[in-house]
């Protein structure tokens, strides 16, 4: 219990400080009255705005109320649209949220079996074809695997139209079909980086003595590795899952982008061309928050099943 509340401590502090200064930062990025008012406003009505936004107090004043707000569940107004930030982003989160889970699914079916075949495989053909697959696709970024699988699966097999997007309630399979790409992009390179880590932790485990002793009794390479290695070999890739469960939702937002998906990461680039800084300061923070949560559950999980990593 000591380590998880070190962890939880340190994690409140890291949001405390990585709050400020993200709100700070986009606060000083300019002025948003001018950009709402035009340059033919009068100073009065500037003046009128800034004081209805809130934007004559002190800095520190404005910080501490909207974090005061946001930790209630209130991220403000939007500048541009006057209306709800939380409505504005509750409209576009559940689709990236759909499509990391989607990616994170894809990412454990594929690479838990990879890893696992690689491994039990070591030193063939189809070993060293994994292994050196597995160092290109890292090599690859998220957004380049994006245009590929629209250039191949969209352009040329026609299996899906770029930039059509087709929601859930107009057709629930065109939709999964259409999610699926994106997924796919964001779940590939990320698979690769798991599949390797999971081989060379299973091959370190069947160095072990335990693994020896099992052998000595009878079992095969496939039934010690199976019924010893594996579940100590997925201990040190819990971790990496966590991270790449945090990881996958700021990644989604770069992915939205090429296959014109209207999640919070299109509404992120709108609001920061608009300087829409309270949407952005909202979704900026919930990017913050799920990655910092996502880690500490990965940390806790992993000493909890190893010990030894307690500090």
């Amino acid at each position: 219990m000591k380590f998880v509340l070190k962890k939880l401590a340190t994690l409140l502090i890291t949001l405390l400080i990585l709050s400020f200064l993200a709100y700070a930062a986009f606060e000083m990025v300019g002025d948003p009255v001018g950009m709402i008012l035009g340059t033919n406003a009068t100073p009065e009505a500037e003046a009128a705005l800034r004081e209805e936004l809130g934007l004559n107090r002190s800095l520190p004043v404005r910080y501490f109320d909207w974090l005061f707000h946001f930790v209630k569940g209130d991220m403000g107004t939007s500048y541009i649209y006057r209306i709800s930030v939380n409505e504005m982003i509750g409209e576009k989160l559940g689709l990236t949220v759909i499509l990391t889970l989607f990616g994170f699914g894809l990412t454990l079916l594929m690479s838990i079996p990879l890893g696992v075949y690689s491994a039990r495989r070591e030193g063939s053909f189809a070993d060293r074809a994994l292994t050196v697959s597995n160092q290109i696709v890292m090599a690859i970024p998220a957004f380049f695997v994006a245009i590929l699988l629209t250039v191949i699966f969209g352009v040329l097999l026609r299996l899906f139209t770029p930039g059509s997007f087709v929601s859930f309630n107009e057709s629930p399979g065109r939709f999964f079909l259409y999610m699926l790409f994106p997924a796919l992009s964001v779940a590939i390179p990320r698979t690769a980086m798991a599949a390797k880590m999971l081989r060379s932790s299973i091959l370190g485990e069947m160095q072990k003595d335990y693994v020896r002793t099992a052998f000595s009794r009878g079992h095969n390479r496939r039934s010690a590795l199976r019924a010893h290695a594996l579940k100590n070999a997925l201990l040190p890739i819990v971790a990496f899952l966590a991270t790449t469960a945090a990881e996958m939702l700021a990644g989604c937002i770069v992915i939205e982008q090429i296959f014109s998906l209207p999640g919070i990461g299109r509404l992120l680039i709108a609001s920061i061309n608009n300087r829409d800084i309270p949407v952005v300061e909202a979704i900026v923070m919930i990017l913050a928050v799920w990655v910092m949560v996502v880690h500490f559950f990965g940390e806790v999980i992993s000493e909890a099943l190893d010990p030894r990593l307690r500090s």
